[in-house]
């Protein structure tokens, strides 16, 4: 096979600060912004079992207002093609998830998510998929594994969170919105459920040209995981509202969600 080719010179940009206007408001500090650079760090030809991409590693480097602290967050982009001035290119943007996509948990459908959105940019021209370091919506592991122990308990997903003093949901696609500015996108077909995720985006200035669905059969053990994100997240699932209309699962099968 040959290599997934992109005009783009990936070497020449390395360790360099990237030049674009990032800056990301933080809700509930009225008086204070966090200012976002963005560095590559790393990049290779990656052969995968969905087709051939490029894999960059890119740095997020936050520092607040006028603080010497500076915070360094590790993302990962997947590239299909030439991606420059490439307008309504198909996005997926997908956050971490240790124990569905390395450990196939079966609490949740990001593995399968995540599989399905590489097959289908591997057969487009030219596409991105961003894998962001938010674990647990934004919470990190260990609290994620704190919040299955709440839905253990009769919690759902979303009130897991709460119960832990976090918010519902902590993700935040700031660093996607400068990268894609960068390259000169301002534009996108986004694969997702997730309608915040769009609404978020084009606040950030990014237009959302079409949403490309990415719904997953629910199985017995990650049903109300969904059916949680479908009655409180607004996600779109329409696969939810026909097996409860066929009543193909039943409530006392189901196990405790994500």
């Amino acid at each position: 096979m040959s290599k997934c080719k992109t005009m783009i010179n990936w070497e020449h940009l390395l360790n360099k600060p990237l030049k674009v206007d990032c800056q990301r408001y933080k809700e509930g500090t009225a008086k204070r912004s966090l200012k976002i650079d963005l560095k590559i760090a790393a990049t290779a030809h990656l052969p995968t079992r969905f087709g051939e991409f490029r894999i960059i590693v890119f740095q997020e480097v936050q520092s607040v207002d006028n603080l010497a602290q500076k915070k360094v967050i590790e993302h990962v982009a997947l590239i299909k093609g030439d991606i420059t001035a490439t307008q309504n290119i198909p996005v997926r943007i997908h956050s971490s998830c240790l124990t569905g996509d390395a450990l196939s948990s079966l609490r949740c459908d990001c593995q399968e998510q995540l599989h399905a959105a590489m097959k289908y940019l591997a057969e487009q021209k030219h596409g991105i998929l961003f894998y962001l370091n938010q674990e647990g919506r934004g919470i990190g592991l260990t609290n994620k594994i704190k919040a299955y122990a709440l839905q253990e308990q009769g919690w759902d997903t979303y009130e897991a969170n709460l119960r832990l003093g976090y918010p519902e949901d902590l993700r935040d696609y700031a660093i996607v919105a400068c990268f894609l500015k960068f390259f000169h996108i301002t534009s996108i077909k986004l694969l997702t459920n997730n309608p915040k995720k769009i609404h978020d985006l084009q606040r950030l200035g990014i237009k959302v040209t079409e949403r490309i669905p990415l719904e997953i059969p629910p199985t017995e053990h990650n049903y109300r995981y969904l059916l949680a994100k479908k009655t409180k997240a607004h996600h779109y699932l329409s696969i939810i509202d026909s097996l409860e209309q066929n009543e193909k699962i039943k409530p006392n099968k189901l196990n405790m969600d994500d």
